[in-house]
């Protein structure tokens, strides 16, 4: 959990950033590794509370804009405008940084703050409700090392959440998981959306997917936002 552009926030005297009600503008935005361009242009509204799927290829651009999202990654042209001083960002990435050395409830222990939570009683009830609607409670106790992908990006999703973001960056967080684990992952997401206006961004490869579920998509090739609109049409 961090301040998204903590080091680095592109602050403006446009209108837009002081009088919006957006969490990211991305006006513009092109990211260059060496002579490779990886965005491309792009420009993009998220608002609180949306829904918004990042499709495409692999090497499209997903993740790279899920970093710059992230502010990981600070673009060659272009800003991104951020009103929200106080934004906090969750993050689970295709390398999901567990402890290897930890067990699956040790990993999930790290993500008690007394900031955010009244009690330990309370963070405890919000670690259970997350364990058991994932389907992980009995395997608390098995070392991550000894984990397989599924389980690590369950519990990796877990550990995110427990840290009560304003905005979850998730990087194909069902790669490892059938579609029976997928359409629950969603389910639960979908549950903190509404329950706690959780802006979730949620980077796949698998269109037919994502189609299945409400929200906004975005469509990247070679870097370029092709495509944005609900899920439903694409």
């Amino acid at each position: 959990m961090k301040d998204v552009f903590q080091g680095f926030a592109q602050k403006s005297n446009d209108k837009r950033s002081t009088k919006s009600n957006f969490l990211y503008h991305l006006d513009d935005v092109t990211v260059n590794f060496g002579k490779l361009p990886a965005l491309k242009s792009v420009n993009l509204t998220i608002n609180p509370g949306e829904i918004l799927f990042i499709t495409g290829r692999s090497g499209a651009g997903k993740t790279t804009l899920l970093n710059t999202l992230a502010g990981d990654i600070r673009p060659d042209k272009g800003r991104i405008y951020h009103p929200n001083d106080t934004l906090f960002v969750s993050q689970v990435f295709q390398d999901l940084k567990l402890f290897a050395d930890l067990t699956c409830l040790e990993n999930l222990l790290f993500s008690y703050d007394k900031k955010l939570y009244s009690s330990k009683a309370e963070f405890q009830e919000d670690l259970m409700e997350l364990v058991k609607v994932l389907g992980v409670k009995d395997k608390l106790n098995i070392p991550i090392a000894k984990a397989n992908g599924g389980l690590k990006q369950k519990i990796a999703l877990i550990r995110a959440l427990l840290a009560r973001p304003n905005v979850l960056l998730a990087d194909e967080p069902t790669c490892s998981l059938d579609k029976e684990s997928s359409i629950k992952l969603f389910e639960v997401l979908n549950f903190y959306n509404i329950k706690r206006k959780l802006t979730i961004v949620w980077a796949s490869h698998n269109r037919e997917l994502v189609k299945q579920f409400p929200g906004k998509i975005i469509h990247l090739e070679n870097g370029k936002l092709i495509y944005s609109g609900h899920a439903c049409f694409i």
